[in-house]
């Protein structure tokens, strides 16, 4: 039996959501790929997690300044986000691009699960995540090609590649999407074949790595 953190973080709509409508693909193939596999879903737009109560929170107490008294709760909830980020066997993160970078909802996720010396290294080695599977799903209203003006514009999947993979080692695989807003935005209507087509495609993807990942492990 294995678990899957499915985390979304769209504001839009599961009809009109790519990132969500590619992450229920993933999850509904997940459960599908084992008797007995789970997932736990944490959807991050509509129950929105706090910012960071104390600028403390970001590493565990032995590393705190002498000063520091972040109040229980936060920090209770982010022990316990941790905890769930360490039973999934996956991690599955809806991303949308919102204005060249992260929704504010999935920072506030990233910002209480990186800790040094906890989940990170910084004076020990640290890293019990190391090798475990994070998959990004990430849906961009317009295009980021290689040689395109608008060529490194993208700012969000970058720093998950930087926080998940090499800060917490996960061996990370994205999912993308181009061209959302192909439907909607008169000046890009003419790449709307390139935008079903990615999105067809992302489905199809995320079908088989959930299938490939979700399989019964060798004893």
């Amino acid at each position: 039996m294995l678990n899957l953190l499915h985390l979304d973080s769209s504001a839009g709509s599961a009809e009109r959501s790519r990132s969500r409508a590619i992450g229920r693909t993933f999850s509904e193939a997940w459960l599908k790929a084992a008797v007995g596999n789970t997932v736990t879903h944490r959807d991050l737009h509509r129950d929105p997690l706090p910012h960071l109560a104390d600028d403390s929170l970001h590493w565990p107490p032995r590393l705190r300044h002498a000063e520091a008294a972040p109040p229980a709760d936060a920090e209770a909830l982010q022990a316990s986000l941790i905890a769930e980020l360490l039973a999934a066997d996956v991690l599955l993160v809806g991303a949308p691009l919102y204005n060249y970078s992260l929704p504010s909802s999935l920072k506030a996720w990233i910002d209480n699960i990186h800790v040094p010396g906890v989940t990170a290294p910084f004076d020990g080695d640290t890293q019990p995540l190391a090798g475990r599977p994070a998959v990004i799903v990430t849906s961009r209203g317009a295009s980021y090609d290689a040689g395109s003006p608008t060529e490194g514009w993208d700012h969000e999947v970058p720093a998950l590649r930087l926080v998940l993979g090499t800060a917490l080692g996960m061996e990370v695989t994205v999912i993308e999407t181009n061209l959302t807003l192909a439907a909607d935005v008169p000046a890009l209507a003419p790449q709307l074949p390139r935008s079903e087509a990615e999105l067809a495609a992302a489905h199809a993807e995320a079908a088989a790595q959930a299938a490939r990942l979700g399989a019964p492990r060798p004893a």
